[in-house]
């Protein structure tokens, strides 16, 4: 496996350096964070922990919302990345892949549906709701890239055939990161608060 490139270590929580990560393969010092291109994310900050309403652990989770600076002039559209970083071995773990935002555009809403997916971890074109064991804690990676050419993949593609698409495309990068530890279920705790007789 592949190093983390000295470029973006510094730009990640120690917990989320996994080599494997797709900006670790397409992003480089120059586009990351160009002309101040940055993701942010109205739900919580950077390092912050995740909202169970956006995990396995909610009964109506959704995506969470997510926000973006401009990016450079000539994008053409803009692709995020969620993975997993606590994930062992070469490829960590897909929760979304998203393509076909206008270069423009500037945000997704909570829960919207957005113009194209790929296949994520469990080969599922939606979010993968982020599911912990109890008392674990994961660090998930929100990557979004600018890119100079409108993508011509279609919807249902795999997090390589996306990745590979991109390459010699990057105009600009960006990553937000927050982890999430393992709860109990709110259904299990209502549960567990009723008195049996």
């Amino acid at each position: 496996m592949p190093d983390l490139p000295d470029w973006l270590g510094p730009k990640l929580p120690a917990a989320s350096r996994h080599p494997g990560l797709a900006i670790a393969t397409l992003g480089d010092a120059r586009s990351f964070g160009r002309g101040g291109f940055a993701l942010s994310s109205p739900a919580f900050d950077a390092g912050e922990e995740l909202d169970p309403c956006f995990t396995a652990k909610e009964e109506d989770a959704v995506a969470p919302p997510l926000e973006w600076t401009a990016p450079p002039p000539g994008s053409q559209e803009l692709v995020i990345i969620v993975e997993d970083a606590s994930t062992t071995g070469g490829a960590p773990q897909c929760h979304w892949l998203v393509w076909g935002l206008a270069g423009q555009r500037g945000k997704l809403l909570e829960g919207e549906v957005p113009p194209r997916t790929g296949k994520n971890h469990l080969g599922n074109s939606e979010w993968l709701l982020p599911d912990p064991p109890i008392g674990e804690t994961r660090q998930y990676v929100f990557q979004i890239f600018a890119t100079d050419l409108p993508l011509t993949l279609m919807p249902g593609a795999s997090r390589d055939d996306l990745v590979a698409s991109l390459k010699g495309t990057i105009t600009a990068c960006a990553v937000l990161t927050a982890p999430f530890t393992g709860v109990e279920a709110a259904d299990e705790m209502a549960w567990d608060d009723e008195e049996v007789d």
